[in-house]
């Protein structure tokens, strides 16, 4: 467990990272698991502390972004009915801490090139996607979500990008809701294998909701800061270094 006094820089930064990845339509989690990585939490606290302020940033994210008008049900739809069952069963499997580690490290490099902007570029035309291509992206991203103890959409918003399947603030409200409602069923499957908050974890909801609350507000309605965006970038990259190395 770990005492407020020794990781007050994490709660300094952790509301920054939920301003940035809010401001994309994103839970953070990603963002909380490399920061959680460098201030050496255990697997064991990362997982579910990282999906529980998913859930409550995520959910802010979504609320902005619908309430902007950018939601597509039916996209949502096609992802979340495979997504969901997949989340729930990754959140039941315990894994070793060194795979943990590196598996994270992997998906730290997807994150860093959102926070980059390399897949924020919209397509000339948006295709419409189909029954099987939402299940097995749903599918593959949900049991990774679950088991790494992230929402997924820093995974799924870059492919509704690459594939055309949306533009940039209709992926975003699309992925806030994604994320939600894989961080519940991740959470939910990790109840049956003793699930470990962090101590912490009610004091980081509540610096975590104020920064998503402004981030998502702002997102929504105009574009986001790049300075800040290439700052987290930097301290996603030195995390997954970290991961890579430890």
């Amino acid at each position: 467990m770990q005492d407020i006094t020794a990781i007050w820089p994490f709660l300094v930064i952790l509301p920054i990272v939920a301003f940035l990845y809010a401001s994309v339509g994103h839970g953070g989690a990603s963002g909380y698991l490399a920061l959680m990585a460098i201030f050496s939490f255990s697997p064991e606290e990362m997982k579910p502390t990282a999906l529980l302020l998913n859930l409550f940033v995520a959910g802010i994210a979504f609320y902005h972004y619908y309430r902007a008008g950018y939601f597509n049900k039916k996209m949502f739809m096609s992802f979340a009915i495979a997504s969901v069952p997949m989340a729930f069963l990754g959140g039941m499997i315990e894994v070793d801490a060194s795979i943990y580690k590196k598996i994270l490290g992997v998906l730290l490099i997807f994150a860093i090139l959102k926070m980059l902007n390399v897949f924020g570029k919209e397509g000339t035309f948006i295709k419409e996607v189909k029954i099987w291509q939402g299940l097995l992206v749903g599918g593959i991203i949900g049991f990774f979500s679950g088991l790494i103890g992230i929402g997924g959409g820093i995974i799924l918003s870059p492919v509704i990008l690459l594939l055309h399947w949306g533009k940039i603030k209709e992926a975003a409200a699309v992925s806030a809701l994604f994320i939600w409602v894989n961080s519940a069923a991740g959470l939910a499957g990790q109840f049956s294998n003793n699930m470990r908050l962090s101590s912490l974890s009610l004091v980081m909801v509540g610096i975590a909701v104020i920064g998503g609350f402004f981030g998502s507000y702002i997102g929504s309605k105009k574009l986001y800061n790049k300075q800040l965006r290439h700052l987290l970038a930097i301290v996603l990259i030195f995390a997954s270094i970290k991961l890579f190395t430890t």
